[in-house]
């Protein structure tokens, strides 16, 4: 059944979680702190997927995120009550589980919800039968067949939109829940039900794929990670976002009166450009243009997004594989005050005699001297490096105790000062991401309510009907900057960031807050130049992105992580930290930006 409700009035989706281990309290937070319409959360990510395949592992029954079905326990008689629709896609591995799980819960307190879950992601059983078919499953960033490499995938699930969602909410469900979906199908979905959209309607579907993409992380979008968090009130338990989708795919980004945290163009500009690479974002429903994105101030804490222009649909689907890479150990000797380079070099000189088979007996190593020291250290801690050591291979034994133990026995003999951040350590498995696509028509959403099959939503395929007149709405672009006077500071002193990961790749956007300044932002930092701010990507590939609308140049480093956060040896694995780095890089400002 469609949705009733006065067709000018807003669906309000509130989101309650932006991973696997978000607030726990946020789901009773959105639903008792004020009128919302739909409750959703985001649970997924590679690394989610990962950890739920090793959790089945152990459990069969498991895979999905309990923490989703503790939540409900906490508001589902309220949702139920206040007629609040819950889309979640804690389903993770195991979608049929996790609705039993709600049930369970739903029984002991005596509540008979509708319970719905959405099927056809889980692509492992059909690999064989897909790869004769001819389906390569070629690694999105390397081009290597999935069969070329030889490996054994222990995930595969394909990247779902949102109309498996609205199925399940025609059918009456009240609580939706899903396996491996885009984070924006969570809005996609029941703003298409609630508006009665069809797979045609390319400019609003685009329109709910941005709302959706500014929510999905919970508290990013309300002051969480934001660059100038000096301006943000209460960031000690800042609300989580609302989006306000009305019919024609335009919203408005909010909060609940009186809890923390900012909305605001900069928060939301923050949150659009995280984990994102060209202007063209795709989803399984439309492909929404982030080059027509419009921002305005809607009042204290709400920030209007119009304008969002939709493309016609990809006719492929995007996979994520996971498989078991093998197994790692990584052991870090501390370096304190002079000599740092060659007390470095004696230390992996003496590791690696004495490691069977020396470092040519591993399938991987990473060996990264870090330095905290200075000179003239005013304090013991600022005079200390670290030499961390990884080793990677397919033989636990390798890299156990016969890897760590040898460090270890060189504490006496062998540089000066010498000690660890840790003792001798086994060997623990890692997972590699694969990214892949594969023929949308070999995708089909299965959906049940209350145990039984209620339909199935194939990929609709692509079309030529993209928006007519599909022309970029820019901000106006205020005149150079003169770059005659300028002055030595921080890049972050003008620009915010944000970054983020995707698989083994990592993306940096910066935005200004003015036209002046967004006019010196992008001619000043080029490519060029952001290889000399970040020198780590000298000899990587950079994608360099432009969005005048959003005052923001986004660059895309491929490899910056390996082969995605489980393979990664960087300290910080998921590029979380990327954009703040940057923004500590001293520059030349025009003096005028500076007052």
């Amino acid at each position: 059944m469609t949705a009733s409700g006065p067709p000018d009035e807003p669906l309000r989706i509130a989101n309650c979680s932006g991973f696997f281990g978000d607030r726990l309290a946020a789901a009773r937070e959105q639903v008792e702190g004020g009128p919302i319409d739909v409750l959703t959360g985001d649970w997924l990510a590679e690394l989610t997927m990962l950890i739920l395949a090793g959790q089945r592992v152990k459990r069969p029954e498991a895979g999905y995120a309990r923490t989703f079905v503790t939540q409900m326990d906490q508001v589902l008689a309220t949702c139920l009550v206040r007629g609040i629709k819950v889309v979640a896609n804690a389903g993770g591995l195991n979608p049929t589980g996790c609705a039993a799980a709600v049930r369970a819960v739903a029984e002991a307190q005596g509540l008979s919800p509708r319970i719905a879950h959405v099927e056809g992601d889980d692509l492992l059983p059909r690999l064989p039968e897909l790869t004769a078919a001819g389906e390569r499953f070629a690694n999105l960033d390397t081009g290597e067949s999935l069969v070329d490499a030889g490996v054994t995938p222990i995930t595969a699930n394909a990247y779902l939109g949102g109309f498996g969602i609205k199925a399940a909410l025609d059918a009456g469900a009240d609580v939706v829940i899903t396996g491996r979906v885009t984070d924006a199908a969570l809005v996609v979905g029941p703003a298409a039900w609630r508006f009665g959209w069809s797979p045609e309607d390319l400019d609003a579907l685009a329109g709910a794929v941005v709302a959706g993409h500014v929510i999905e992380c919970g508290a990013q979008a309300t002051g969480g990670n934001y660059s100038f968090f000096r301006e943000v009130p209460d960031l000690e338990h800042p609300g989580f976002p609302i989006a306000e989708v009305h019919a024609d795919g335009s919203s408005v980004i909010t909060k609940h009166p009186g809890t923390g945290g900012l909305v605001s163009i900069g928060t939301v500009t923050a949150q659009l450009l995280y984990e994102i690479a060209g202007p063209e974002y795709a989803n399984p429903d439309v492909v929404a243009r982030f080059d027509t994105i419009q921002l305005a101030d809607d009042g204290p804490d709400r920030v209007a997004i119009t304008g969002v222009r939709g493309d016609t649909r990809p006719d492929r689907a995007k996979v994520a594989i996971n498989y078991a890479g093998g197994f790692r150990n990584a052991m870090t000797f501390v370096l304190t005050g002079l000599d740092i380079e060659a007390k470095a070099e004696l230390a992996e000189r003496t590791l690696w005699k004495h490691v069977p088979g020396g470092r040519e007996a591993f399938d991987e190593v990473d060996d990264q001297l870090v330095r905290h020291d200075v000179a003239d250290p005013p304090t013991n801690d600022q005079a200390l490096a670290e030499l961390r050591v990884t080793v990677k291979d397919r033989d636990q034994a390798k890299v156990g105790r016969a890897f760590s133990n040898p460090a270890i026995e060189m504490a006496l003999a062998s540089y000066p000062g010498f000690f660890m951040t840790s003792p001798p350590t086994g060997a623990k498995p890692f997972g590699v991401y694969w990214p892949a696509l594969v023929d949308g028509s070999n995708i089909t959403q299965h959906v049940w309510l209350d145990g039984e099959m209620v339909g199935d939503v194939s990929w609709h395929p692509a079309t030529d009907n993209a928006s007519p007149d599909l022309g970029l709405t820019t901000a106006p672009t205020a005149p150079a900057v003169p770059s005659a006077l300028t002055t030595r500071a921080p890049l972050g002193t003008v620009v915010g960031a944000r970054s983020g990961d995707k698989g083994g790749n990592a993306n940096v956007g910066l935005w200004a807050r003015t036209d002046a300044a967004f006019a010196w932002l992008d001619g000043y930092v080029t490519v060029d130049r952001f290889r000399e701010l970040l020198p780590e990507a000298a000899d990587l590939p950079v994608e360099r992105h432009s969005l005048p609308n959003l005052r923001a140049v986004n660059f895309v480093v491929h490899g910056l992580l390996g082969r995605g956060v489980a393979d990664s040896t960087r300290t910080d694995a998921q590029a979380k930290g990327l954009g703040e780095y940057l923004r500590a890089r001293l520059v030349d400002v025009p003096t005028a930006l500076l007052s």
